[in-house]
């Protein structure tokens, strides 16, 4: 009797063992992921994994939201989230603070910078040289500075005659048309827009002007110790995601609705748009999704560095790595 009562009993912790480590692996299966910004095309290879099934094919259940107030590296650096899009400035800064963050870039989700200052045609600014005697909108970074700076500096011509006021988060086409002579966009979002608006304007790509202005932005990041400890849902992760964002260099018009279908208040004929020329900037120069290099993390932190905006260098090896992406 005594050993049947045993026998028993081991079935039960064993049962209670086996679906223990069923819920366990279930719960790490669970990702968050938090974007930068509102969800837009930058973005739209997470939602085509994410509706797709690329992501449940490799066993993740995940949840895509909107970044909290803190950001997205400070909500991975809490265990908020496993995954963030962030922006190599941004990692740049949070690895060389006085307490730095143990945040990790492990995918470039765009091969180059497609940000620069823009302006209405009709105001004549077509190179830096133009900035003098001017108004700039902005959203009080001392980023926006060193960069309005350097590059004025670089022209011979003086910064000081330069006007900066904060519009925070304001429209481009409505700051420009009342408040301001140009700000900093994202071409691929508001370049795309001004095309389909017939909205003519002058674009100043910061690396045409200063190559180490080329940067990484926007990139996929986690924190060192989630990546050390989960390696194999990092890799999954990257492989689902690394799908996603070829079917929207495949098919930018079923991608575009992909993202609508989240965020159905954007213009549909902009999205798509925009997706059509992203399809051409998410894998440029290089023949995997992803792929960084640390040249391009090097000389970017350099120049954050000889302009007084890091308190100390970055160790650019250990800002970012390959080794998770698709082989």
């Amino acid at each position: 009797m005594m050993k049947k009562i045993s026998v028993f009993l081991l079935i039960m912790v064993l049962l209670v063992s086996f679906f223990t480590a069923c819920e366990e692996q279930e719960k790490s299966n669970e990702i968050t992921v938090v974007l930068d910004w509102v969800p837009n095309t930058n973005h739209t290879g997470l939602y085509a994994a994410l509706d797709n099934g690329y992501y449940e094919d490799e066993g993740l259940d995940v949840n895509i939201i909107q970044p909290p107030e803190g950001g997205g590296p400070e909500a991975v650096e809490a265990g908020q989230a496993e995954f963030a899009v962030s922006y190599q400035e941004q990692i740049t800064f949070a690895r060389t603070a006085e307490n730095p963050l143990r945040i990790k870039a492990i995918a470039a989700i765009i091969q180059h910078n497609t940000s620069g200052f823009a302006s209405p045609a009709g105001k004549n600014i077509k190179s830096p040289k133009d900035f003098e005697d001017k108004v700039y909108g902005g959203w009080g970074s001392p980023m926006e500075e060193a960069m309005l700076k350097g590059l004025m500096d670089k022209q011979g011509v003086d910064f000081s005659k330069l006007k900066m006021v904060d519009i925070g988060a304001a429209d481009f086409f409505a700051a420009t048309e009342r408040d301001v002579d140009f700000t900093w966009i994202f071409y691929g979002w508001d370049g795309v827009a001004a095309e389909q608006k017939d909205f003519p304007i002058n674009f100043i790509k910061l690396q045409d002007f200063d190559s180490q202005l080329d940067f990484y932005t926007p990139v996929l990041a986690a924190g060192e110790e989630f990546l050390e400890n989960n390696p194999n849902i990092a890799v999954k992760f990257l492989k689902a995601t690394a799908k996603g964002y070829k079917y929207a260099i495949d098919n930018p018009e079923k991608a575009a609705d992909i993202l609508l279908a989240h965020a159905p208040e954007i213009d549909r004929d902009i999205a798509v748009a925009s997706q059509k020329y992203l399809a051409d900037e998410y894998m440029k120069d290089t023949g995997r999704w992803g792929e960084m290099k640390e040249e391009m993390w090097k000389d970017f932190a350099g120049w954050m560095f000889e302009n007084g905006l890091l308190e100390r260098e970055l160790d650019a090896k250990e800002a970012f790595t390959n080794e998770y992406l698709p082989k």
